[in-house]
Protein backbone atom coordinates (compact mmCIF):
# COMPACT_ATOMS: atom_id res chain seq x y z
CA UNK A 1 0.00 0.00 0.00
CA UNK A 2 1.23 3.47 -1.07
CA UNK A 3 1.12 6.61 1.29
CA UNK A 4 1.12 10.03 0.21
CA UNK A 5 1.44 12.76 2.83
CA UNK A 6 0.29 16.28 1.70
CA UNK A 7 1.30 18.50 4.26
CA UNK A 8 4.13 17.47 7.38
CA UNK A 9 3.36 19.35 10.19
CA UNK A 10 2.57 18.39 13.26
CA UNK A 11 -0.42 16.05 11.64
CA UNK A 12 0.86 14.62 8.72
CA UNK A 13 4.59 14.72 9.55
CA UNK A 14 4.19 12.68 12.79
CA UNK A 15 1.71 10.05 11.47
CA UNK A 16 3.62 9.93 8.13
CA UNK A 17 6.60 9.51 10.00
CA UNK A 18 5.11 6.23 12.31
CA UNK A 19 4.16 4.81 8.70
CA UNK A 20 7.76 5.04 7.10
CA UNK A 21 9.37 3.96 10.41
CA UNK A 22 7.27 0.69 10.18
CA UNK A 23 8.40 -0.10 6.50
CA UNK A 24 5.69 1.64 4.63
CA UNK A 25 6.32 2.97 1.56
CA UNK A 26 5.66 6.82 1.81
CA UNK A 27 5.82 9.69 0.22
CA UNK A 28 6.20 12.97 1.81
CA UNK A 29 5.03 16.67 -0.05
CA UNK A 30 6.23 19.36 2.80
CA UNK A 31 7.63 23.04 1.19
CA UNK A 32 9.83 26.18 2.54
CA UNK A 33 12.55 24.93 4.95
CA UNK A 34 10.84 22.24 5.74
CA UNK A 35 10.82 21.00 2.86
CA UNK A 36 14.59 21.88 2.54
CA UNK A 37 15.90 20.49 6.05
CA UNK A 38 14.09 16.89 5.45
CA UNK A 39 15.35 16.73 1.86
CA UNK A 40 19.05 16.84 3.42
CA UNK A 41 18.38 15.37 6.83
CA UNK A 42 15.18 13.30 6.67
CA UNK A 43 12.12 13.56 8.96
CA UNK A 44 12.57 13.36 12.83
CA UNK A 45 10.67 12.76 15.38
CA UNK A 46 10.68 13.11 18.92
CA UNK A 47 8.38 12.36 22.15
CA UNK A 48 8.92 11.89 25.76
CA UNK A 49 8.24 8.19 24.81
CA UNK A 50 10.15 7.80 21.25
CA UNK A 51 12.43 9.81 18.92
CA UNK A 52 13.49 8.21 15.25
CA UNK A 53 14.34 10.01 11.73
CA UNK A 54 13.05 9.03 8.24
CA UNK A 55 15.60 8.71 6.10
CA UNK A 56 15.44 11.75 3.31
CA UNK A 57 13.81 9.74 0.53
CA UNK A 58 10.99 9.94 -0.97
CA UNK A 59 10.21 13.46 -0.03
CA UNK A 60 9.23 15.71 -2.81
CA UNK A 61 7.43 19.46 -2.69
CA UNK A 62 5.19 18.39 -5.92
CA UNK A 63 2.75 15.45 -5.34
CA UNK A 64 3.07 14.50 -9.19
CA UNK A 65 6.62 13.39 -8.16
CA UNK A 66 5.33 10.17 -6.30
CA UNK A 67 3.01 9.02 -8.83
CA UNK A 68 -0.45 6.78 -8.31
CA UNK A 69 -0.42 6.69 -4.88
CA UNK A 70 -3.22 4.23 -2.95
CA UNK A 71 -4.01 6.29 0.40
CA UNK A 72 -3.46 9.96 0.54
CA UNK A 73 -3.38 11.63 4.16
CA UNK A 74 -4.48 15.47 3.30
CA UNK A 75 -3.42 17.52 6.29
CA UNK A 76 -2.60 20.79 4.86
CA UNK A 77 -3.97 24.06 6.88
CA UNK A 78 -8.13 24.48 5.51
CA UNK A 79 -7.42 27.35 3.56
CA UNK A 80 -4.73 26.07 1.26
CA UNK A 81 -7.47 23.02 0.70
CA UNK A 82 -8.80 23.68 -3.03
CA UNK A 83 -4.61 24.88 -4.24
CA UNK A 84 -3.05 21.58 -2.51
CA UNK A 85 -5.93 19.38 -3.97
CA UNK A 86 -5.25 20.49 -7.26
CA UNK A 87 -1.96 18.82 -6.77
CA UNK A 88 -2.96 15.65 -6.38
CA UNK A 89 -5.03 15.12 -9.26
CA UNK A 90 -1.85 13.38 -10.95
CA UNK A 91 -1.14 11.13 -8.18
CA UNK A 92 -4.90 9.65 -7.88
CA UNK A 93 -6.50 6.73 -9.48
CA UNK A 94 -9.82 5.34 -9.38
CA UNK A 95 -9.43 3.11 -6.09
CA UNK A 96 -7.27 5.81 -4.13
CA UNK A 97 -8.32 6.77 -0.70
CA UNK A 98 -8.02 10.57 0.41
CA UNK A 99 -8.61 10.58 4.00
CA UNK A 100 -9.06 14.65 5.21
CA UNK A 101 -7.35 15.11 8.84
CA UNK A 102 -7.92 18.89 9.01
CA UNK A 103 -9.68 20.74 11.01
CA UNK A 104 -13.22 21.90 10.28
CA UNK A 105 -16.29 20.00 8.92
CA UNK A 106 -16.58 20.59 5.00
CA UNK A 107 -12.92 19.87 3.54
CA UNK A 108 -13.95 16.68 2.14
CA UNK A 109 -16.66 17.75 0.08
CA UNK A 110 -14.24 20.66 -1.55
CA UNK A 111 -11.55 18.06 -2.31
CA UNK A 112 -13.81 15.66 -3.73
CA UNK A 113 -14.70 18.69 -6.00
CA UNK A 114 -11.44 19.00 -7.07
CA UNK A 115 -10.18 15.84 -7.24
CA UNK A 116 -13.45 13.40 -8.95
CA UNK A 117 -11.20 10.59 -9.36
CA UNK A 118 -10.94 8.54 -6.11
CA UNK A 119 -13.06 8.56 -2.58
CA UNK A 120 -12.80 10.87 -0.21
CA UNK A 121 -13.13 9.73 3.46
CA UNK A 122 -13.68 12.04 6.54
CA UNK A 123 -10.98 11.70 9.16
CA UNK A 124 -10.08 13.27 12.75
CA UNK A 125 -6.59 13.53 14.35
CA UNK A 126 -6.08 14.10 18.02
CA UNK A 127 -2.74 14.87 18.34
CA UNK A 128 -1.12 18.10 19.87
CA UNK A 129 2.19 18.09 17.82
CA UNK A 130 4.32 20.69 16.22
CA UNK A 131 7.32 21.71 13.84
CA UNK A 132 9.89 22.37 16.47
CA UNK A 133 12.48 23.15 13.84
CA UNK A 134 12.88 22.08 9.90
CA UNK A 135 12.79 18.72 9.75
CA UNK A 136 11.80 18.07 12.86
CA UNK A 137 8.51 16.96 14.72
CA UNK A 138 7.78 16.97 18.94
CA UNK A 139 4.73 15.02 19.74
CA UNK A 140 3.22 16.42 23.42
CA UNK A 141 1.40 14.25 25.99
CA UNK A 142 -2.14 13.64 25.18
CA UNK A 143 -3.43 11.39 22.31
CA UNK A 144 -2.16 10.72 19.22
CA UNK A 145 -5.44 9.01 17.53
CA UNK A 146 -6.53 9.02 14.18
CA UNK A 147 -10.54 8.36 13.82
CA UNK A 148 -11.44 7.86 9.67
CA UNK A 149 -14.31 6.47 7.74
CA UNK A 150 -16.67 6.69 4.88
CA UNK A 151 -18.94 9.74 4.15
CA UNK A 152 -21.46 7.43 3.32
CA UNK A 153 -21.17 5.24 6.23
CA UNK A 154 -20.72 2.17 3.75
CA UNK A 155 -17.11 1.12 5.09
CA UNK A 156 -15.02 -1.49 2.51
CA UNK A 157 -12.82 -3.84 2.43
CA UNK A 158 -9.96 -1.18 1.37
CA UNK A 159 -11.08 0.51 4.44
CA UNK A 160 -10.28 -1.91 6.87
CA UNK A 161 -7.19 -2.53 4.41
CA UNK A 162 -6.16 1.20 5.61
CA UNK A 163 -6.86 0.94 9.64
CA UNK A 164 -4.80 -2.73 9.87
CA UNK A 165 -1.91 -1.00 8.08
CA UNK A 166 -2.40 2.08 10.10
CA UNK A 167 -2.45 -0.04 13.61
CA UNK A 168 0.34 -2.44 12.15
CA UNK A 169 2.50 1.23 12.17
CA UNK A 170 1.65 1.54 15.77
CA UNK A 171 -0.86 4.20 15.02
CA UNK A 172 -4.20 4.09 17.21
CA UNK A 173 -6.88 4.30 14.64
CA UNK A 174 -10.64 3.81 14.97
CA UNK A 175 -13.09 2.91 11.58
CA UNK A 176 -15.99 5.01 11.89
CA UNK A 177 -19.21 4.44 10.71
CA UNK A 178 -20.68 7.80 11.12
CA UNK A 179 -17.82 10.12 10.90
CA UNK A 180 -20.38 13.12 10.56
CA UNK A 181 -20.22 12.81 13.93
CA UNK A 182 -16.93 12.40 14.72
CA UNK A 183 -15.86 15.76 12.74
CA UNK A 184 -18.65 17.44 14.39
CA UNK A 185 -17.29 16.15 17.90
CA UNK A 186 -13.82 17.43 17.12
CA UNK A 187 -15.25 20.61 15.42
CA UNK A 188 -17.12 21.49 18.77
CA UNK A 189 -14.17 20.23 21.02
CA UNK A 190 -11.95 22.69 18.66
CA UNK A 191 -13.51 25.73 18.28
CA UNK A 192 -13.74 26.25 22.21
CA UNK A 193 -9.98 25.04 23.17
CA UNK A 194 -8.17 26.75 20.14
CA UNK A 195 -10.12 29.98 19.64
CA UNK A 196 -9.93 30.48 23.39
CA UNK A 197 -6.31 29.86 23.67
CA UNK A 198 -5.34 32.30 20.83
CA UNK A 199 -8.10 34.91 21.66
CA UNK A 200 -6.74 35.36 25.42
CA UNK A 201 -2.79 33.95 24.98
CA UNK A 202 -2.91 31.59 27.96
CA UNK A 203 -1.96 27.90 28.02
CA UNK A 204 -5.11 25.39 28.72
CA UNK A 205 -3.32 25.27 32.41
CA UNK A 206 -4.23 28.69 32.76
CA UNK A 207 -7.41 28.82 31.02
CA UNK A 208 -8.56 25.81 32.58
CA UNK A 209 -7.42 26.98 36.53
CA UNK A 210 -9.53 29.96 36.24
CA UNK A 211 -13.52 29.45 36.69
CA UNK A 212 -14.21 32.13 34.86
CA UNK A 213 -12.15 31.21 32.10
CA UNK A 214 -13.27 27.48 32.14
CA UNK A 215 -16.60 28.37 31.82
CA UNK A 216 -15.63 30.56 28.83
CA UNK A 217 -14.36 27.91 27.12
CA UNK A 218 -17.13 25.25 27.83
CA UNK A 219 -19.79 27.90 26.60
CA UNK A 220 -18.15 28.35 23.19
CA UNK A 221 -18.21 24.69 23.11
CA UNK A 222 -21.96 24.55 23.41
CA UNK A 223 -22.34 27.35 20.96
CA UNK A 224 -20.81 25.06 18.45
CA UNK A 225 -22.87 22.43 20.01
CA UNK A 226 -26.02 24.31 19.36
CA UNK A 227 -25.45 24.60 16.02
CA UNK A 228 -24.54 21.06 15.53
CA UNK A 229 -28.40 19.91 17.18
CA UNK A 230 -29.67 22.20 14.63
CA UNK A 231 -28.11 20.78 11.99
CA UNK A 232 -29.14 17.19 12.95
CA UNK A 233 -25.87 15.75 14.56
CA UNK A 234 -26.79 13.13 16.64
CA UNK A 235 -23.82 13.29 19.84
CA UNK A 236 -23.66 11.11 23.03
CA UNK A 237 -25.16 12.84 26.54
CA UNK A 238 -21.74 13.99 28.49
CA UNK A 239 -20.36 15.46 25.53
CA UNK A 240 -18.88 17.95 27.70
CA UNK A 241 -17.85 16.25 30.75
CA UNK A 242 -15.97 13.88 28.20
CA UNK A 243 -14.29 17.03 26.75
CA UNK A 244 -12.59 18.24 29.92
CA UNK A 245 -11.75 15.32 31.22
CA UNK A 246 -9.67 14.72 27.64
CA UNK A 247 -8.03 18.23 28.76
CA UNK A 248 -6.89 17.29 32.12
CA UNK A 249 -4.88 14.79 31.08
CA UNK A 250 -2.76 17.48 28.60
CA UNK A 251 0.60 19.39 29.91
CA UNK A 252 -0.34 22.81 31.84
CA UNK A 253 1.56 24.56 29.36
CA UNK A 254 -0.43 23.76 25.60
CA UNK A 255 -1.65 25.84 23.78
CA UNK A 256 -3.63 25.22 20.40
CA UNK A 257 -1.65 25.43 16.80
CA UNK A 258 -4.46 28.35 15.94
CA UNK A 259 -2.04 30.39 19.17
CA UNK A 260 0.72 29.58 17.95
CA UNK A 261 -0.61 30.77 13.86
CA UNK A 262 -1.26 33.69 15.71
CA UNK A 263 2.02 34.22 17.68
CA UNK A 264 4.62 33.64 14.51
CA UNK A 265 3.00 35.74 12.19
CA UNK A 266 1.54 33.02 10.08
CA UNK A 267 -2.64 32.59 8.81
CA UNK A 268 -4.90 30.76 10.79
CA UNK A 269 -7.62 28.45 10.08
CA UNK A 270 -10.17 30.94 11.14
CA UNK A 271 -12.46 30.58 8.90
CA UNK A 272 -13.12 27.11 8.82
CA UNK A 273 -13.67 27.39 12.68
CA UNK A 274 -14.90 30.31 14.58
CA UNK A 275 -16.10 31.64 11.01
CA UNK A 276 -18.07 28.46 9.95
CA UNK A 277 -19.77 28.58 13.82
CA UNK A 278 -20.89 32.31 12.85
CA UNK A 279 -22.11 31.56 9.56
CA UNK A 280 -23.71 28.64 10.18
CA UNK A 281 -24.97 30.01 13.60
CA UNK A 282 -26.46 32.98 11.42
CA UNK A 283 -28.45 30.53 8.79
CA UNK A 284 -29.73 28.37 11.50
CA UNK A 285 -31.00 31.17 13.74
CA UNK A 286 -28.40 30.15 16.72
CA UNK A 287 -26.62 33.20 18.80
CA UNK A 288 -23.05 32.75 18.60
CA UNK A 289 -21.52 35.61 20.59
CA UNK A 290 -18.67 34.31 22.03
CA UNK A 291 -17.39 32.55 18.27
CA UNK A 292 -18.47 35.72 16.92
CA UNK A 293 -15.64 37.79 18.92
CA UNK A 294 -13.63 35.25 18.36
CA UNK A 295 -13.83 35.23 14.84
CA UNK A 296 -13.78 39.40 14.71
CA UNK A 297 -10.97 39.78 17.41
CA UNK A 298 -8.76 37.36 14.88
CA UNK A 299 -9.73 38.09 11.34
CA UNK A 300 -7.09 41.36 10.81
CA UNK A 301 -4.23 38.85 12.57
CA UNK A 302 -5.50 36.28 9.56
CA UNK A 303 -5.89 38.61 6.67
CA UNK A 304 -2.53 40.28 7.50
CA UNK A 305 -0.54 36.89 6.94
CA UNK A 306 -2.22 35.38 4.34
CA UNK A 307 -1.69 37.58 1.93
CA UNK A 308 2.15 36.35 2.89
CA UNK A 309 1.65 33.10 1.78
CA UNK A 310 -1.00 33.34 -1.24
CA UNK A 311 -0.16 30.54 -3.98
CA UNK A 312 2.51 28.53 -2.08
CA UNK A 313 0.82 25.25 -2.99
CA UNK A 314 0.83 26.18 -6.47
Amino acid sequence: MKFLILGCGGVGGYFGAKLANAGEDVWFIARGKHLDAMKQRGLTVKSAKEAFTVAPQKISGNAADAGQVDVVLFCVKSYDTEEAARQLVPSIHKKTVIISLQNGIDNEQLIQRVVPTGTVYGGVAYIYSTITAPGEITRYEGPAKIVFGPLDNEVSDQAHKIHDTLQHAGISTDLSSNIQQELWKKFIFITGVSGITALTRLTLGELLANEETRQLVRSAMEETQAVAFAEHISLNPGLMESFFETLSKFKNDTRSSLYYDLANGKPMELEALAGTVVKLGERLSIPTPIQKTIYASLLPYHRKHVQNLAGTWK
